[in-house]
């Protein structure tokens, strides 16, 4: 398994080899001036009329220059000093999407910027607000801007964190790749073992001049920058998941600059920068649980998958793994084809337990099928087109790439063990921690191959007295951040509060809920805190029918009718990446 892995990299090598000189001549990001790092534009300072947006069109400044883009946003650039403790030196360029106030700045009903961060490591921003920024102008209201930004070496911002040169390249390295699934054996981990190294020698030739600065301290610092360029001096911001660390971060290095700080989905940031990835699945069987409970609950006609106990749709569920293991099924469809094994299986699952508001009742429905023998649902659950090369039409900048993920979190962290025997023994101790162990295992095993340096940066501890109290969000029953995290997390910054949400699925708007999203909205506006012991209830259901029979809007004024459609929307089309790679 190891040398097929080392085989793929000598074609890789020998790929990127014949794309450098037509690479070079596009312009790609990298060191390629003296102020800053960042691509050669094709044209300054001229927005595309719609589709995806050309950044390279905007010259990065030190001072925000809006530019109207996508439909009815506008985006930007900011100069920041690629490392903070050589301000005059080399300089990063982050990107930006915003929806203005209807406020003018000069107004007294003007409350400055709201940032965003979506989760990863290696979530874009700009995709968030891009997507989802209507949603929350609704719920946090018109005087405050939107905004979204790729962090340092994510998406659109550069100097950007990849290993490749091209997309073709990427897909020529994944195409070799034995996947880590729940399942995964030793021949399994030594693969994603053996592709790690590769990854992170890559790394180290291609972005060793900038790749220690991709780091969350750093991501925090510009924050505040992008605070500043907009004439304000303390943070408003609302992040998710790996978003929790950030803002943990930044609340701790930078405590006298907080306004309104909410971490949504808390992980625990010690454990995160020490590179384990050891405790996020406590509450994962709960979440597990949630889908049994819901389906038995909505009864035959409301659950495809229905059976006369939580316990008995559990046991369906099983006899369905067995049947899979032994007799995988073969898929094509219309975008893609491949095989449903046991390992794509579970690995499906696993995912759905992100958004049980939206993919509970496919799951349901999904699984009927397949034990009709008919895999084409759920194998679409986590479909990816088939990869077509449109070599030399590719933008420069484009969305977030797999390893970004790697540049974020393995820079961050403590060093993680380059034998193979240390990753055996992470895989094995994960994989009795939990189900789905094995699988989140590959999160700490793919800095193995990580380039070595000494980190400077800040990782901890996470104790400070923030200027404004910040506000900590929990759900009973989050798949890969347990409420456990954000309770201890809390305990590091004085004065904060943590508000439970009793609901299924990943960070808070995984399930809407109208009680959570007012104390949101009161939080940012007028700086209200739930009291100790506050935990807020779904306002609806993953199950048709249970949904229907709700009809809690009915009762409710016409502000919280339109707060309740922005939340249910959210908890619709959010997506919160997931550090997931076994599929």
């Amino acid at each position: 398994m190891i040398r097929q892995s080392w085989r793929a990299f000598s074609v890789a090598v020998a790929f990127s080899a014949a794309l450098l000189p037509v690479l070079a001549s596009e312009g790609v990001s990298g060191v390629t001036g003296e102020q800053y790092v960042f691509e050669r534009p094709r044209v300054t300072n001229r927005p595309a009329p719609g589709g995806e947006y050309i950044w390279e069109q905007i010259t990065p400044t030190k001072n925000l220059v809006w530019y109207d883009c996508y439909t009815a946003r506008q985006c930007a650039r900011l100069l920041v000093p690629l490392d903070y403790s050589n301000e005059g030196g080399l300089q990063a360029a982050i990107a930006l999407v915003r929806i203005p106030s209807t406020y003018p700045t000069s107004s007294p009903e003007y409350r400055g910027p709201v940032l965003f961060n979506p989760g990863g490591p290696g979530g874009s921003g700009v995709d968030a607000v891009n997507l989802n920024g209507d949603q929350f102008v609704k719920i946090l209201g018109p005087q405050f801007d939107i905004v979204g930004f790729d962090p340092r070496g994510i998406a659109r911002s550069t100097p950007k964190g990849e290993a490749f040169l091209a997309q073709a390249e990427r897909k020529i390295f994944e195409a070799d790749a034995d996947r880590l699934g729940p399942e995964g054996g030793d021949a399994d981990v030594a693969n994603a073992w053996a592709r790690s190294q590769i990854i992170g020698k890559l790394a180290s030739e291609r972005t060793s001049d900038f790749l220690k600065h991709i780091n969350t301290e750093n991501t925090a610092r510009d924050m505040l920058r992008i605070v500043e360029a907009h004439g304000r001096s303390k943070l408003l911001y609302w992040g998710f998941s790996y978003g929790s660390i950030l803002g943990a971060t930044y609340a701790s290095i930078l405590p006298d600059k907080v306004e309104r700080l909410i971490i949504d989905g808390v992980a625990d940031a010690e454990n995160y920068f020490a590179t384990l990835w050891s405790n996020n699945l406590l509450d994962t069987d709960k979440t597990m649980q949630a889908f049994y409970d819901g389906c038995y609950s909505a009864g035959p006609e409301g659950c495809p998958f229905y059976a006369p106990g939580p316990g008995l749709i559990a046991q369906k569920l099983s006899a369905l793994y067995d049947s899979v293991h032994k007799n995988p099924f073969t898929v094509v469809t219309d975008k893609s084809y491949g095989t449903l094994d046991l390992d794509r299986l579970k690995a499906t699952v696993f995912r759905v337990l992100y958004k049980p508001y939206t993919q509970f009742h496919p799951l349901a429905q999904a699984l009927a099928d397949l034990r009709n023998g008919n895999a084409t649902a759920i194998y679409q659950m986590s479909e990816t087109p088939t990869f077509g090369c449109s070599c030399g039409t590719e933008p420069l900048l484009s969305t977030s790439v797999d390893e970004g993920y790697m540049f974020v979190a393995c820079t961050d962290g403590k060093p993680v063990p380059s034998d193979l025997e240390y990753s055996l023994k992470h895989h094995s101790e994960m994989s009795r921690s939990s189900e789905w162990g094995g699988q989140w295992s590959t999160t700490a095993i793919r800095c193995s191959g990580w380039p070595q340096f000494t980190k400077t940066h800040f990782q901890g501890p996470f104790v400070a007295n923030t200027s404004f109290p910040i506000l900590l969000i929990g759900n009973t029953a989050d798949p890969v951040t347990p409420l456990w995290a954000a309770q201890k997390m809390s305990k590091g910054f004085k004065n904060s509060m943590v508000l439970t949400q009793d609901t299924p699925g990943h960070c808070s708007i995984s399930m809407p809920s109208l009680c959570t999203t007012q104390y949101i909205r009161d939080y940012f506006v007028d700086g209200s805190v739930p009291t100790i012991g506050t935990i807020c209830a779904a306002t609806g259901s993953p199950w048709p029918r249970i949904e229907a029979e709700m009809m809690v809007e009915e009762n409710l004024s016409e502000k919280d009718q339109e707060l309740l459609q922005a939340t249910r929307e959210l908890s619709r089309t959010f997506e919160v990446p997931r550090v997931l790679h076994g599929l």
